[in-house]
């Protein structure tokens, strides 16, 4: 991971492990640092240890071995109101008996400022947000989305120079989640903060870090920047959690360099980049993105390999044509050709031949 690691460490986790029961760890050994103004996603499935680093991190939870560091600082045993840092959570948390105006001077008054740099803080987290018309509604009368630019506006209110954000879309629809992620983006690279932001969603993952930590099982198994995280999974974990993917199973028959030889369960043998396989004879799951599949024969360029597959369905999906077939014995192979005049339709049952190039094809562990 160390190639991944930012020069001056903001946020830094050393050595950290929780439990809860003192037998159990949810995080293991956990070392990562980011710089400042880094934005920083921590994506997994539910109980692999995110939103743990996360309630760490803001002080709600104690790590129970390791030390947690910011700005240089450990913070391991100052309480969640001196760390300095703003929240942003799914549920909103807005207070239901106050004005927008009145929840977001609340962190100010906590503070001790001046009714006048409350009002003009007030106003201008308010702007940042395009909320001020809002300011003497209180909570029940805005919407969903209104409710979610209050919230993120009070996390900003009081200026903290680190953000955490848990899962602070998951309660909206689709096209309003998406306008505020490239809200959230932008406002956290105009104004300079650290946000460290969690979800379980791959696609918001990929849209709005600058990198992406991927957790299971209580460890970050891959640490990297979107595009690498998609192009270059490390290992199967990575490379089935984000985006689609296709796996063939098979044993790795010989390795020479940056290529191995992988003869498949099916019989058929291919080339591939040995991403996570030690030695001959080691069992492996090859995967290859299904964008990084050919079928038109002028369009397979040299050095390709071809396998037979059989089309089992074809969608159409407006941008994109979406396509499962059957190759090397597998009835859940997938591939998406462009919506372009010259792509051809397949239809089922037919018989096509599929290629790929050996690089885009890695050899990952079992």
């Amino acid at each position: 991971m160390s190639a991944n690691e930012p020069a001056s460490a903001f946020v830094e986790f050393k050595r950290v492990q929780k439990s809860y029961d003192g037998e159990v760890l949810v995080v293991k050994d956990l070392n990562l640092s980011m710089p400042k103004g880094e934005f920083l996603t921590m994506l997994g499935p539910s109980g692999s240890g995110k939103t743990t680093c996360l309630m760490m991190l803001a002080g709600f939870e104690t790590a129970t071995h390791g030390e947690i560091m910011l700005d240089g600082k450990n913070i391991n045993n100052i309480p969640p109101h001196k760390r300095g840092i703003g929240m942003v959570f799914q549920n909103y948390a807005l207070f239901p008996h106050m004005t927008v105006a009145e929840n977001l001077a609340f962190p100010l008054q906590v503070r001790k400022m001046s009714k006048s740099v409350q009002e003009e803080k007030v106003e201008r987290a308010l702007g940042m947000v395009q909320m001020n018309s809002f300011a003497g509604r209180r909570p029940s009368q805005l919407s969903g989305g209104q409710q979610q630019r209050i919230a993120l506006a009070r996390a900003l209110v009081f200026e903290p120079e680190l953000v955490l954000m848990d899962e602070p879309l998951g309660a909206l629809d689709k096209q309003l989640r998406e306008t505020l992620q490239f809200e959230i983006t932008n406002l956290a690279h105009e104004l300079g903060i650290t946000v460290v932001y969690v979800t379980h969603d791959q696609t918001e993952a990929l849209t709005m870090s600058d990198r992406v930590a991927v957790f299971d099982d209580g460890r970050i198994q891959q640490l990297a920047p979107p595009d690498e995280l998609y192009e270059k999974p490390q290992n199967s974990f990575v490379a089935q959690f984000i985006g689609e993917n296709n796996t063939l199973d098979g044993v790795v028959q010989e390795i020479n360099g940056n290529r191995c030889i992988v003869k498949l369960d099916s019989g058929d043998v291919i080339d591939a980049v040995p991403v996570n396989v030690n030695a001959v004879g080691d069992r492996t799951k090859v995967s290859i993105r299904p964008e990084r599949v050919e079928f038109n024969p002028e369009r397979l360029q040299e050095g390709t390999h071809t396998l037979k597959a059989e089309v089992l369905e074809f969608i159409y999906m407006g941008d994109i044509f979406r396509t499962r077939l059957r190759v090397a014995g597998m009835d859940d192979f997938v591939i998406k050709t462009r919506n372009a005049p010259d792509q051809q339709r397949l239809v089922p049952g037919q018989m096509i031949e599929i290629g790929w190039l050996p690089e885009d094809c890695r050899a990952l562990d079992a």
